[in-house]
């Protein structure tokens, strides 16, 4: 399958054979094996320094892997032949930190990209990213600058940006750990209804009220493996590993 195949509905959006990512002698993942199915809410959990957030990053090679195999609608992203921008251009990705151009207005932050990446005129990339901010709840502030947004609403306009290049899956990297506790609700509610939409979203987080409510699979990490995993209101409920029992019980 070529990076501009689109898959067939057998086909797993993410599956990660065998992981291991190393920093100098730091053995971060060790052999993580992992997969999201398509229209799947897949919550990975952990204490930092887990691997959580690197497993997240090693999907769309924003970390380089080690050895292992990472497939992304079947195309191995690890491959040298692999067209990874073609790849990448169907992976959405939101970080903690929002990543907006502090020098652009919200309705460039959404266009910039579509313009330069998916080719589209002014006119077609201005639409879509409007449609893409009522989305968000944010229609109306198009023209104002990100230093003029509370966190939440810039970590929206970062969703609705990620949405705007029409993905195929959506990352999330602890989007909310950055934010208030007032302003998280707001982004959870945006996430919750990409959901009820069939996104497939693979999401870093802390909000276990989000993993319980949205979630079709809950991940716990812990030293660079995959401890336990299941559906989120019986891993929540019932861990069968000591190691989730005492996460958990710090945490809920």
């Amino acid at each position: 399958m070529t990076a501009t195949t689109r898959p067939d509905a057998a086909t797993a959006a993410i599956e990660v054979r065998g992981l291991h990512k190393s920093f100098g002698s730091n053995e971060v993942l060790k052999g993580i094996d992992f997969h999201v199915d398509n229209g799947e809410v897949v919550c990975v959990i952990g204490p930092s320094g887990s691997g959580k957030s690197t497993l997240l990053r090693c999907v769309n090679r924003l970390e380089e892997p080690d050895s292992g195999q990472i497939l992304v609608e079947g195309v191995d992203i690890i491959d040298p032949e692999t067209d990874l921008d073609a790849v990448r251009s169907r992976i959405g990705i939101v970080f903690q930190q929002f990543n907006l151009f502090p020098h652009m207005n919200v309705l460039r932050n959404l266009t910039v990209a579509q313009e330069k990446v998916r080719k589209r005129s002014r006119k077609e990339a201005v639409e879509v990213a409007r449609a893409n901010l009522e989305k968000v709840g944010l229609a109306g502030r198009e023209n104002a600058y990100p230093a003029h947004l509370s966190g939440g609403q810039q970590q929206r306009v970062a969703i609705a940006r990620a949405l705007s290049m029409d993905p195929d899956m959506m990352l999330f990297d602890e989007p909310t750990s950055a934010l208030d506790p007032e302003l998280v609700g707001d982004v959870l509610e945006v996430m919750k209804t990409l959901a009820s939409e069939g996104m497939t979203m693979m999401v870093v987080t802390h909000e276990m009220g989000f993993a319980r409510e949205v979630g079709d699979k809950l991940v716990f990490m812990d030293g660079g493996v995959i401890v336990e995993e299941g559906d989120p209101r019986e891993v929540l409920a019932a861990p069968q590993h000591e190691r989730t029992r005492a996460f958990l019980s710090k945490v809920l």
